[in-house]
């Protein structure tokens, strides 16, 4: 019998450090290992990677060598960045002539950074003419930054993002006195000296802490016999190696919720929604849109920064939320969680526990209101009533659900609460979970209007094992579809076992030509591979914004051992079965419009549009779009067919255009051009891509209409 072959994955959450291992071919879980994240742990959280680790594989006879994939999350950056564990940052500001001098000597030299917590990064600072950038004279000018007090150098030259020569010379110095360095033009490609330089020094300043953890986990991975890279998670939802890690751990910012939205995506067949992760005292919110995670600028102590992670909003309501209530009314729920006050939850307590239960009010912390509810049992202990009490008492909690409790109790519970303040237990239950929606609801509507979703493709997705008290209710709210996936308490730890290399490349070039996106393409390529990205499985999105003259090329790929998809090939039936649930219409109303045996595409007429569906052979919903234009055509033929498609889908004011989103089926691959605002650059740009593609050979070309 052919050995297995597992993945690990372990995230990093706030109460526990959960591993999962996952059979590759079967994506089942062949076994998990949790324990309590160690945040006091000399070696930090690292410590709870590599004991949940170990435990994982001991507890479900693991071979070493049966392990292809290892990764992990880590609140590592996080909390160094919120604690101060940093080192004094001393930055080589670098630039050419005078009046650029001028401006670069004021640009990188940055004052201490307040990381809003009270703790601050301290700098030195030392500007230096491109000129005098010898080997003579470099030594003394990082050794006076070192005698400063400095332990880590940041080297940032004006226009380096052009030509890094310099600040390798800075790096090799550093490294030639055993000094961490970290070059600006490595972390960001953009433009904008300050924050390039003030990113460098966020990174640089958390260089000897993540060197150290990283350093022992490896050690002991590699001591228990496992020889395959290990891959980190990023805040912006891909992995690197850890080699990479090393240089750029700022990356790792957020990575936590990044791997609940990877886990959520493994089981999203829709390609646009919004996914929750609901803990017990608070939720994550963010956005997939065309199949991937929203990514936005980080924000630390106040500055805005050039780290790209997931665009996530935290919100104080959860499942284990407490509610805050007088006599007549349900007046809040949250932020303080039952974790935090100390208490059980009703739903979770033995009925007859409940038995002659009095109601009281609390207040859990110095300086919280004082109405917080709380039931005392007739053996003196303290139970409160949360969100999932009154989801348990509403019975929109499925069978294996993680936070079904007990109905009874939470009913018993509920009455106490509900003659306190005059509704039914049902009514009482319902305006628990109205209060934490309605904290809920407007993120979610903030969240559609700035990606621009359409609210006919929108999904919610939950993960956490809280996930089915809030995300029920706030979907049948808003009248949208809504998916739990099986193992939803695990799916941060599933999101880090299957996820994907994911490397961002951006530019400020203003007026892009074909070749210039190009070349920014094949540069993203080359950082995934350099992440540990197979070639072959490298797709490239490109994103341009004309406001702020920015290009970025984003490349996800994956890792050594690809990953089998979660379902078996679906037929073309299927397929058209799939893309009817999704459009929401009988099979019968829609139409399989195009197809090549790899890839489906179909449509409908609905309102005056024609929703379109892309769907590959594994049944996932490459493309959704509300009202978009399909036609077949050839290489040969791709500007014509393009240019006519293109002006039938652009939509018209009397002062502006809309140009059309575009995508192009070729084989099995679906190639997302949504990004592109101009048709000379999305044909230049298939020409260039489909270059080894036959005259004749058929390609789907989808163009989908974007509202004004």
């Amino acid at each position: 019998m052919a050995a297995r072959a597992v993945r690990i994955g372990i995230d990093v959450g706030g109460t526990h450090t959960k591993a999962v291992a996952i059979d590759n071919e079967t994506n089942e879980i062949v076994g998990k290992g949790s324990v309590m994240t160690t945040h006091h742990h000399e070696s930090g959280v690292a410590a709870g990677v590599v004991a949940a680790f170990h435990k994982c594989l001991a507890e479900h006879d693991i071979q070493p060598e049966e392990v292809i994939f290892i990764a992990h999350s880590t609140t590592q950056a996080t909390n160094a960045l919120l604690e101060g564990d940093v080192a004094r940052v001393g930055v080589v500001g670098i630039s050419g002539g005078l009046i650029e001098g001028f401006l670069a000597k004021r640009q990188t030299k940055i004052p201490p950074i307040d990381l809003g917590t009270g703790k601050f990064i301290e700098t030195d600072h030392v500007h230096v003419n491109i000129k005098d950038m010898t080997s003579e004279k470099l030594p003394a000018i990082v050794k006076g930054l070192l005698d400063s007090g400095s332990s880590v150098i940041v080297a940032s030259k004006a226009f380096g993002v052009d030509n890094m020569h310099e600040e390798r010379m800075v790096a090799d110095e550093a490294e030639r006195l055993g000094v961490p360095c970290t070059l600006a033009s490595d972390i960001t490609k953009l433009y904008g000296l300050t924050t390039r330089t003030r990113t460098a020094a966020l990174n640089a300043s958390i260089l000897p802490k993540m060197l150290d953890t990283a350093n022992s986990t490896e050690r002991s991975v590699r001591g228990a016999g496992i020889d395959v890279p290990l891959m980190i998670m990023r805040g912006d939802g891909g992995v690197m190696e850890i080699n990479e890690m090393k240089k750029r751990p700022i990356l790792t910012m957020l990575s936590g919720p990044a791997a609940s939205v990877i886990g959520a995506l493994m089981y999203l067949r829709a390609s646009n929604g919004i996914y929750f992760e609901v803990g017990g005292t608070s939720t994550n919110i963010g956005v997939i849109k065309n199949g991937r995670p929203a990514v936005d600028y980080s924000i630390i102590g106040g500055h805005r920064t050039y780290v790209n992670s997931l665009d996530v909003r935290v919100l104080g309501v959860a499942g284990g939320s407490m509610v805050r209530a007088k006599k007549g009314a349900v007046i809040d729920v949250g932020p303080r969680s039952a974790h935090i006050a100390g208490m059980g939850y009703a739903c979770f307590t033995a009925p007859q526990l409940l038995d002659g239960a009095t109601l009281y009010h609390v207040q859990p912390r110095k300086n919280d209101p004082s109405d917080y509810v709380a039931l005392r049992l007739a053996n003196g202990e303290s139970v409160t009533i949360t969100n999932t009490c009154a989801a348990n008492v509403l019975g929109i909690l499925g069978e294996n659900d993680y936070a079904r409790g007990n109905v009874e109790s939470s009913r018993k519970a509920m009455a106490l609460l509900a003659a306190e303040v005059g509704l039914s237990i049902e009514e009482t239950a319902r305006a628990i979970l109205q209060k934490g929606s309605e904290k809920i609801i407007p993120v979610i509507e903030d969240l559609i209007a700035k990606y621009k979703i359409e609210r006919e493709q929108v999904v919610l997705v939950g993960a956490g094992g809280g996930a089915g008290t809030l995300l029920t209710f706030t979907a049948n709210a808003m009248g949208f579809k809504y998916q739990i996936p099986e193992n939803a308490e695990v799916i941060s730890s599933i999101g880090v076992a299957l996820a994907m290399v994911r490397e961002m490349v951006e530019r400020t070039i203003p007026n892009p030509t074909a070749a210039d996106i190009a070349a920014l393409k094949k540069e993203a390529k080359e950082m995934a591979i350099n992440s540990g990205a197979v070639e072959d499985s490298i797709e490239i999105y490109v994103e341009i914004d004309d406001q702020a003259q920015r290009v970025t090329a984003i490349a996800m790929g994956s890792t050594e051992v690809k990953t089998t998809d979660l379902m078996k090939n679906c037929n073309r039936d299927e397929a058209v079965q799939i893309a009817a649930d999704s459009i929401g219409l009988d099979k019968e109303a829609t139409q399989l419009v195009a197809e090549n045996g790899l890839v489906y595409v179909v449509s409908a007429q609905r309102n005056g549009k024609q929703p379109v569906r892309v769907i590959d052979k594994k049944g996932f919903v490459k493309v959704q779009r509300a009202n978009g234009l399909v036609e077949t055509t050839t290489l040969e033929r791709i500007r014509e067919v393009l240019e006519k498609l293109w002006h039938g889908a652009s939509n018209f004011s009397s002062e502006i255009r809309i140009n059309p989103d575009v995508y192009v089926v070729a084989g099995s691959r679906v190639m997302d051009y949504s990004g592109i605002p101009e048709l000379a650059q999305v044909s230049g740009l298939i020409e260039a891509e489909l270059g080894d593609w036959a005259a004749n050979d058929p390609l789907i070309l989808v163009l989908a209409r974007n509202e004004l």
